[in-house]
């Protein structure tokens, strides 16, 4: 039963979460714990009782019931307001007029609101919407978990004090909001491609950006993001070995590679790059093409990746662009041309808790030859190693080095 309510748990969370979001006027907190409470029922009541006819209700009106209790034990004149909304709708007859057809993307779209920052209104729908632990996002934002802790407790608040409020937004209001639900879609994807446990996200994630396109046709930044996640996802069964180890692109196997998503990736970024509206996600999708097309790593175009980030970087710079801008820097012209450029990334102490820039750090040290401090790098690449996968690759390199 366990096991049941388990696997329920990722679609449902999101959806009960996102109903009491709007039922509440913005609840967050009392949103999140209301739909925690009604697993913990589930948990306790349904090896007695079998699994309801329809699970999702039965765990929508638990929460719902529950926030209604807490609601009634609130003091607060404002309490007896939410109480008002909790209680006016049954969840099986919650319906809104909304012209998004798809009820994940409403969600999003409602939860994220312009009058939050956008980096807010990421990860409140990260956390509550996609069901992500804060130090999940932490790890997203490359920040550490108190720092993300802190943003999330402060974007709750604002949005408790300003009474901002959760509806779904008419069409001519989605281009404002569509850059944070982007983003959203882009990083549950990235979760789940990059550990092999979940692939559930990425379908998911493919799916929602296959129903944005439909719904803005004309947005190039959707269809770029659709192509990018097609082109990765086109990789995705060659990055792990049958241990679960991670495979580097130099040694994936490309013929398992799925060239059906290769051509519609490509197909796709062909299409929107006529528009000459290029924007990060476009960009982006073209360096996952340069890979993607390539016969080898050899024969990949670096010196057109070289470009294509420095150009990402004006449009969106990041230590983490910058990052990467220098591998293939490294690519072109060896690694000592790239090694100050991550010197200059180091000394802006940005990435010091990424673990890849000590792991790209030290590679580049041993295709130097500089043995002893590609050791160095690696250690400190190993203690920031944020799963199994990464600490295994770097524990070889390592054994590789003696």
């Amino acid at each position: 039963m366990a096991e049941l309510i388990a696997a329920m748990y990722p679609d449902a969370w999101s959806r009960i979460v996102g109903i009491l979001i709007r039922l509440t006027g913005g609840n967050w907190d009392l949103a999140e714990e209301s739909a925690q409470d009604a697993f913990a029922q589930a948990l306790q009541k349904w090896p007695e009782t079998g699994v309801p006819r329809q699970p999702l209700a039965w765990l929508t009106t638990a929460a719902r019931n529950r926030a209604i209790d807490r609601i009634r034990r609130a003091s607060k004149a404002s309490a007896k307001l939410q109480e008002v909304g909790a209680t006016d709708l049954e969840p099986s007859t919650y319906t809104t007029d909304s012209d998004i057809p798809d009820e994940r993307l409403e969600l999003m779209f409602t939860c994220c609101h312009p009058s939050l920052s956008l980096e807010a209104q990421v990860a409140l729908t990260l956390r509550c919407l996609a069901g992500m632990s804060t130090g999940e996002i932490a790890r997203a934002f490359l920040v550490s978990e108190r720092t993300m802790g802190q943003r999330l407790f402060r974007a709750k608040q604002k949005v408790a004090h300003a009474r901002i409020p959760f509806r779904v937004p008419p069409m001519h209001l989605l281009p404002e909001r569509l850059p944070a639900v982007l983003n959203v879609l882009y990083l549950v994807f990235n979760d789940g491609y990059g550990d092999p446990g979940k692939t559930r996200l990425c379908q998911e994630a493919l799916r929602l950006a296959r129903s944005l396109t439909e719904l803005m046709p004309d947005e190039p930044e959707a269809q770029g993001m659709l192509a990018l996640m097609l082109l990765h996802d086109a990789r995705r069964h060659s990055r792990f070995d049958p241990s679960a180890d991670l495979v580097t692109l130099e040694d994936q196997d490309r013929s398992v590679w799925d060239t059906t998503e290769i051509e519609e990736g490509t197909r796709i970024l062909d299409r929107v790059l006529r528009q000459r509206r290029a924007g990060p996600f476009q960009i982006q999708a073209a360096i996952a093409a340069c890979h993607a097309t390539a016969a080898s790593t050899a024969e990949t175009d670096w010196a057109e990746i070289v470009g294509l980030y420095t150009q990402l970087a004006r449009v969106a710079p990041s230590p983490v662009v910058d990052l990467n801008r220098a591998v293939a820097i490294a690519m072109v012209d060896g690694p000592e041309a790239a090694l100050p450029l991550l010197d200059e990334i180091a000394e802006t102490r940005q990435l010091d808790d990424y673990y890849l820039l000590h792991a790209t750090r030290a590679d580049l040290l041993r295709r130097a030859g500089r043995i002893s401090a590609a050791r160095e790098s690696y250690q400190k690449a190993l203690a920031l190693a944020p799963g199994n996968a990464e600490r295994r690759f770097i524990e070889s390199r390592l054994r590789a080095l003696r």
